[in-house]
This record gives structure tokens, sequence and C-alpha cells, in this order.
């Protein structure tokens, strides 16, 4: 009987392997012509796991740990191998161990250890067991299992977390990963076995350590370069998420349960505002400043953030002024272009840096000035009789992409400027071994306020996401360390508002397209949470302006 073929058609030639032949087995075949590490395949626009077989005919391409999902997968499974060797230096030690990963910091996981105090030479031990593991090439397994299973698995484990979140599971099914003996739910590919886990690094930072990763070089770890001020922030968010008991989604979904929500929804808020006000109190005090730079990555909140600050200002005795740094536009016929011949509105030359200073500088000399305003149908900058002349208590909010960079405001004194940053840093994890992705929540964010406010679809904003970042990494993230204040504008609650607004968009994106893969990702996330109405959110809440009704025009 004839050997059953598959026809595959890789880089454009078809090839012929036998039915049933490993993933793994062809990517070895091509690995050679690759800089980067093979950890993953797409076959037919679906990812898969290097560990599956061929069963049908099809196309397939290499995903490496150069690209998004590769990356995640090899994080994933080194977080996995992390596990796995402080249970065995647990075991080997007679100590009751475990490990809790925090969130992104710098190029890796913060994590923090229950029942031992990490030191340098714990480390050690730690780095030497893992590079152990990674020798031994074990097969990292992955074994599907009826959610009662997987419960009875979590609660024998005292993965207190793990049980809260999958009691909430409407899927039937549960995907368990294992080393050996030791099991654990990840969310997510991982890759065939603990051979792909050969470049990490250990840091020991504030009272846990660090697991650093690869960057730009795969086969190196970066620096670790840590922003100490948005640690700190997220410390404060974690602390104050542990406090109300929902540090994770299954914490969450039980208040949801338990008719606690409204509660909770009114505790985020209130405690959002106090932070505002405070802010508004320590300018107050400070009468030098004239210019609030207030600046961020996509969908952070800015706008309503200014607004909220504007009021709290109003009740300090103080006279704001908010204005949008986008105003400042250069006509869109002077738009730089990118490489790719589309114009960039996110560097700095897309900014009129010099009427900008003109402007301002005059404003804190007492003059009266005509500001313009941007008019985004025509590319043009227009003037509308709008005017400004700061007085004793008048003070100017000014937000946009740039306004931590001096080089904007290069003609004004620093003693006259606050600059805050604000990032959606969610508090929130999954459970205690994955993280939640701050780049996810702002991404869902974007793409609710995009289909509402500029008739962007879901498949448009995630396809125009890799471009979004970039232009945070090359012109947000490297001046977040000179702000003066940083700023959460995550609450512990949105993401369970968000899904029933972001769940038909995702839905829309058909198997045939190249997003459908981040939306089937994105939608599996979603599933994780109970939802939540939007009524009792506040008219004056951050999260209205990406789902609608604030009471500021945003």
């Amino acid at each position: 009987m004839a050997e059953a073929i598959c026809r595959i058609k890789i880089n454009g030639e078809e090839r012929q392997y036998p039915k049933g032949i490993y993933y793994r087995d062809i990517a070895a075949e091509y690995q050679d012509q690759l800089e980067d590490d093979i950890v993953l395949v797409m076959f037919n626009n679906r990812l898969r796991e290097l560990s599956r077989r061929v069963k049908t005919d099809g196309e397939l391409s290499f995903v490496t740990t150069k690209d998004k999902a590769g990356r995640k997968a090899y994080r994933r499974s080194l977080s996995l191998l992390m596990q796995r060797a402080i249970y065995n230096l647990a075991k080997q030690e007679g100590k009751q161990v475990s490990v809790r990963i925090e969130h992104s910091i710098s190029q890796g996981y913060f994590c923090e250890l229950r029942g031992e105090a990490p030191d340098e030479a714990y480390l050690l031990r730690l780095k030497e067991e893992m590079l152990r593991l990674a020798e031994e090439r074990i097969p990292i397994c992955k074994e599907s299992v009826s959610t009662d299973e997987a419960l009875a698995l979590f609660h024998e484990l005292g993965m207190r977390d793990k049980e809260r979140l999958f009691a909430y599971r409407r899927s039937s099914k549960v995907n368990i990963y294992s080393i050996g003996h030791y099991m654990d739910y990840f969310y997510g590919y991982m890759v065939p076995d603990t051979g792909y886990l050969k470049y990490f690094g250990l840091e020991l930072y504030d009272k846990g350590f660090v697991l650093l990763f690869p960057d730009k070089n795969t086969k190196a770890t970066s620096p670790f370069q840590p922003s100490h001020k948005l640690f700190q922030v997220l410390r404060e968010s974690a602390e104050w998420s542990e406090k109300l008991d929902i540090a994770t989604i299954g914490a969450l979904n039980d208040a949801v349960a338990q008719g606690r929500i409204q509660e909770v929804i009114l505790l985020a808020e209130a405690l959002m505002e106090r932070k505002i006000g405070k802010l508004a109190e320590q300018i107050a005090a400070e009468p030098d400043k004239k210019f609030i730079m207030i600046a961020g990555p996509s969908s952070s909140g800015k706008t309503t953030f200014s607004h909220r600050l504007s009021i709290q200002l109003l009740a300090q005795g103080l006279n704001p002024h908010p204005i949008g740094l986008d105003d400042y536009y250069v006509n869109r016929a002077d738009t730089p272009k990118d490489e790719d011949g589309n114009y960039n509105f996110e560097c700095l030359e897309a900014i009129d840096v010099e009427l900008f200073n003109h402007d301002m500088s005059a404003l804190l000399k007492g003059e009266r000035v005509s500001l313009p305003t941007y008019n985004f149908r025509t590319g043009k900058r227009e003037y509308k009789g709008i005017y400004k002349q700061l007085g004793k208590n008048d003070i100017l909010v000014l937000e946009g992409i740039h306004g931590l960079n001096d080089k904007l405001s290069y003609t004004l004194p620093s003693s006259s400027k606050l600059k805050v940053y604000i990032s959606a840093l969610t508090q929130l994890n999954i459970d205690e071994h994955n993280s939640l992705p701050t780049t996810d929540g702002r991404m869902i964010r974007r793409m609710v306020r995009d289909a509402r406010t500029r008739n962007i679809t879901a498949r448009e904003t995630i396809a125009m996401w890799g471009s979004v970042r970039r232009g945070e990494e090359q012109y947000i993230f490297p001046f977040q360390d000179d702000a003066d204040i940083m700023f959460n504008s995550a609450l512990i609650y949105e993401l369970a508002v968000l899904k029933q607004y972001a769940e038909p968009l995702l839905f829309q994106i058909g198997k045939d397209c190249p997003e459908y893969t981040e939306a089937k990702r994105l939608l599996k996330f979603l599933d994780y949470f109970l939802p939540v109405p939007s009524e009792d959110v506040a008219k004056n809440s951050i999260l209205r302006e990406f789902i609608g009704g604030s009471c500021f025009h945003v």
C-alpha cells in the first residue's frame, strides 16, 4: 500500500512529505537557511506547535524567535523551565518554594519567590539547574484534559489562582503542559523541548529577581535596564490589587459572580480620582509650573486624563487650558514620510517645533497669542480666533506624543515644565504564572475606540499595531524616565467591560486574513472574563474615551 503523501508549499516551492511527519522535522531541513531559531510554524494561516504532525496539504511558513508569536512562545516556555528548575531546587534542599511571575520589566519578567529569599547564590544555582534541564532536551508535552480534571489538578498543586480562573471556563477542555512530571497551564503555544531554551539571564531586583530574555539579538539576553519609576508604579498597582483581593482574572470573576462589581468599579474610580487630585495639589504647590506636559503610548487615555486633571486644577484655584499638541502638526504636504512612503505623523518633524516654541515662549512672557487648530480633513493648520494669555493662575495642560521630549520645548525653561507619563499598566494577571501583557489591554482599548469613532475595523487596528508599537519604542518609551510623574490609567475592571465591545469586532475577522491568528488569540483571552455591563461606568471615566458616553469631548 502506497504511503500517504502531503503536498506542502514552502517559500513558493511545493514539497512532498509523508502524512504524519512532525513539523519539527520539516523545520530542521530549513533551519540552516534562517538566522533565528524556528519555534513554531504557520500552516494554512494557523499557528502550529512543532510537536504536532502534518495531516493535510497546505502552505507552511516558519515562525522564529524574531517574530512576535515566536518570541512569546520562547518566553512562555522559558517561564515553565524556570518553574521546573525552582521545583527541583526546592526538592533537593527540602524546602517549600514556589514562584509568582508578576509583570514585564525591561526585557524580562519580574518574579517573586514564596518560601525563599533569593540572593546571588540562589540565582546561580537556579541558572545552573535551568541550563542542565536545557541540555537534556526534555520534551515539553501537551495534554488536553477536561476542565474538571484541570480544576482537581490545580487544587492538588495549590495553584489557587488557576483554580479560580477555570471555575468560570466554558470550554470543556484545558491544555496542560509538562516538563517531566511538573505540570502547569499556560496561555499560548510552547517550543517542543527544553533544548530550545538556551538564552536567558537572571538578575536580582527589588525583593525578587528578573528572568531576562533575548530581544532583537535572539541569541543573547538584553542588558538589564529597568525603569525604577515605572516599577514603583507597577508595584503600587499590584499592592492595591492585593488589598482588593483582585490580583487575577479569576478573582475579578468572583467579584462579578458575587454581585460586588459595582463596588469594585466605584472603588477603582475613586482611587484614580484621588491620584489625580494629589497631582493637582502638587502642581498648585509649585506656582512656577506653567506647562503640564503629558505623554504616553497609544490608548493610554491621555485626553480624558487631561480633562480630569484640569477639573482638579480648577478646584485648586488655578485656571487650566487643555491644548493638544496635534494642533501644531505641519501641513500634510510638509509631513515627513517613512520608509514605505506613508506619512509619518509620529516623528518629531511632523510637529512645527519652531512655531510651538514661539507661541509657548510668548505665553510665558504674558503676551496674547493666537493659537492654531489643525484640520485633519484638509491636512492644514487653521486659525479660528482662539487667543490665550497667561495670568497668574493660568496653566497650560499640553497633551501629545512628544510631551516628554525636551527637543519639542527646547526654549522653555525646565522650571516651567512638569512632565507626566501616562500609560495603561494593567495590574491584573491571568494567574500566578501568566502575566497579562499591557499592550493587549491598550490594543483592545484602541480597537473599540477606532471602530466607534473612526470607522476602522478590528482587522485594520491589528494590522497597524506593529507600526504603532515601533513609534512608541522610538518616540515615547526612551523618554519615560524623564517624567516627573508616572500615572497608571488602567482600571482593574475595564477588560470585563471592553469584552462585550471587542468580541463582535474580532469575530468579523475571517480565517483567510493575516490578522486572524491574533484575533483568535485575543478572543481566547477575552473568554476568561465574565462580562460586566457599562451602565455603572462613570461618565468621566477614562474608559468612556473608548466605549463612548463620556462627559468630555473625546
